[in-house]
């Protein structure tokens, strides 16, 4: 009769119930959870190859080029803009329940001129009754993201869906400088009635809750829409795409 072949793992969480009984007798009484997390370390450790994982992006990169398809990341950072009516936003809040850390939290956007067009420029709403607004006066670097999931492009894409943390779904991650815009700029006027169009409820706003337009001051992008990392798009660059 055969010998069952134990497994070649000493992981606990790859073992059946016996295997996990004889590794705890193996170990002895002393045994602990940082011991067994170690094995578990060392087995998938070595099962990673750097080697095969630029093999497998290469291999993706040349099958792009076969379809003809240039990834142009300007281009992907605009029209996710552009394409979305809101982002997700980070600063560090200065909430005193979470002082110093981290906040996340959604703000409409519209970088539209007064006819409808992209112009780049990423333009919000912010009341100092909200999270964001109290936090950029204290720390005016704030980080936005846009996704292609935003417009459900991903999950719904035929024939095979897309999960949103894929890179072959498109993000731009924007980081820059909140500016509060001003009222006697030629400009406010005319951006006003933009955000407006776009966002309808924002009349509301301005006349309830004391809203202030912003504008983002662009300090870097980072463009993730394919395998093998993101990729740094200048402000300049992302200015000069024009989109049809």
């Amino acid at each position: 009769q055969k010998k069952k072949k134990r497994s070649e793992s000493p992981c606990l969480f790859n073992t059946n119930k016996t295997e996990k009984n004889n590794l705890i007798k193996m170990l002895g009484k002393s045994a602990h959870l940082a011991t067994i997390l170690a094995l578990c370390f060392i087995q998938l450790s070595q099962a990673y190859s750097a080697t095969e994982d630029a093999r497998i992006i290469a291999e993706y990169k040349r099958n792009l080029n076969k379809t003809g398809i240039e990834l142009d990341h300007a281009k992907i950072a605009r029209t996710l803009v552009h394409q979305a009516n809101w982002a997700a936003v980070g600063t560090i809040s200065t909430n005193s329940a979470v002082l110093g850390f981290p906040m996340v939290n959604i703000i409409s956007v519209n970088d539209n001129d007064v006819y409808g067009h992209s112009s780049g420029s990423i333009q919000f709403l912010l009341t100092d009754l909200d999270f964001t607004g109290p936090d950029w006066q204290s720390n005016n670097k704030v980080t936005f993201l846009f996704t292609d999931e935003q417009t459900l492009h991903c999950s719904r894409k035929y024939p095979n869906s897309i999960d949103p943390m894929e890179p072959t779904c498109p993000r731009v991650i924007i980081s820059g400088e909140v500016i509060k815009m001003d009222k006697n700029s030629p400009i406010y006027d005319s951006a006003i009635v933009s955000f407006v169009e776009r966002h309808p409820a924002a009349k509301n706003w301005l006349k309830a809750h004391t809203f202030y337009l912003c504008e983002l001051d662009i300090k870097n992008i980072f463009v993730l829409d394919y395998y093998g990392g993101p990729h740094t798009v200048k402000a300049d660059d992302y200015y000069n795409v024009k989109l049809q």
